[in-house]
């Protein structure tokens, strides 16, 4: 090569390099620069597609202005095979550096559903098919008593079949860790037995500072060998755990011919009448040492009751709420309605 080729060629690569310094500047530039997301928004990039599929629906969301940029930005930062399709949630001006790193965390938003206690199987399977973010369906109602109710979170798509699965886990391990740790010299058989009185218990009150005691009232019963005339108990043998009971209960109701029906069958029904939190459960492995075998709802709204060891104690009990109905001009509840008057063996 000649002098005056070469002294023409410098140049030429100064200015290529140049050009390419300048270029690289611009790109790492709008890689970190505030994006035009005006506020954070949720967008669900699609899956099966790759790195193209995923840069051009950001684009159209609003996240990134330029794919060419994210394109090439993930190339060459590494991020490009980790990207992962799903539902982000992407805050505002979010740089595109910033939503390679968060694509590629897989990060997505976590959906949630509480499941409250003391519902039936079949409510509970009734509230995940009516979660749109689900997806799938429910072979079959679980059995009642299976379920843990506590806040469940799920993604995007996840199968209501899975989220049952999980629930039927969690109520496996929650069952077997306290029964382990239970109370010596309990009236119950097995775990089953303290999964059934525990649904008993969720389904007589949410109060925290009476389930122990409530818990106990059964046992006590349950060792002497009484009825537990558990209002609970009648409602589920007259609804099977479709839904709550449209009406009050009535004296007659009590001597429905049921298994579950805890007024004429000694001992625990058959089986759980809902799906009981940890809470009941503890108080049944856990039951407050007492002599009482009555307890009825005071009636003034908070849902406390009054206990009583012997049963002519426990009728003033309910002889006194009486009253108190009458006064209000309010019509007294049959004994034994549900967390009313009588629950459970008034004057029986």
């Amino acid at each position: 090569m000649t002098w005056p080729s070469r002294a023409r060629l410098v140049p030429a690569v100064f200015l290529l390099a140049a050009s390419i310094a300048s270029f690289a500047l611009s790109v790492w530039r709008d890689w970190t620069s505030p994006g035009p997301l005006p506020e954070s928004t949720v967008l669900v990039l699609p899956k099966g597609g790759g790195l193209v599929s995923i840069t051009l629906a950001l684009q159209r969301g609003g996240i990134i202005s330029h794919s060419w940029v994210f394109l090439l930005g993930a190339e060459v930062s590494g991020k490009a095979s980790h990207l992962r399709a799903g539902e982000f949630e992407f805050p505002a001006a979010i740089t595109p550096s910033e939503v390679a790193e968060l694509l590629a965390s897989g990060k997505m938003v976590q959906h949630r559903l509480t499941i409250p206690e003391g519902l039936t199987s079949e409510e509970i399977v009734a509230l995940v098919n009516g979660e749109p973010a689900l997806d799938g369906s429910i072979a079959k109602v679980p059995p009642e008593g299976s379920l843990l109710p506590q806040t469940y979170f799920f993604l995007l798509g996840d199968r209501r079949s899975a989220l049952i699965e999980r629930m039927e886990r969690s109520m496996a391990v929650a069952v077997a860790e306290n029964w382990n740790k239970r109370n010596s010299n309990l009236p119950l058989a097995n775990s089953r037995d303290a999964v059934i009185l525990a649904s008993i218990v969720e389904k007589e009150t949410a109060r925290e500072d009476e389930r122990a005691h409530i818990a106990g009232v059964f046992l006590n019963r349950l060792r002497l060998g009484i009825r537990l005339q558990a209002d609970p108990t009648v409602v589920y043998a007259l609804t099977q755990g479709k839904g709550p009971l449209d009406r009050p209960l009535t004296h007659e109701d009590l001597s429905v011919d049921s298994p579950y029906n805890t007024y004429i069958v000694k001992g625990l029904p058959p089986g759980p009448i809902a799906n009981p939190g940890l809470a009941a459960l503890r108080a049944v492995l856990h039951p407050m040492a007492s002599e009482d075998l009555y307890f009825v709802a005071i009636g003034d709204g908070s849902g406390r009751h009054v206990f009583a060891k012997t049963l002519a104690e426990h009728n003033d009990h309910v002889a006194d709420l009486r009253r108190a109905q009458s006064q209000a001009a309010t019509p007294a509840p049959p004994a034994g309605a549900p967390g009313h008057a009588a629950p459970p063996g008034a004057a029986r």
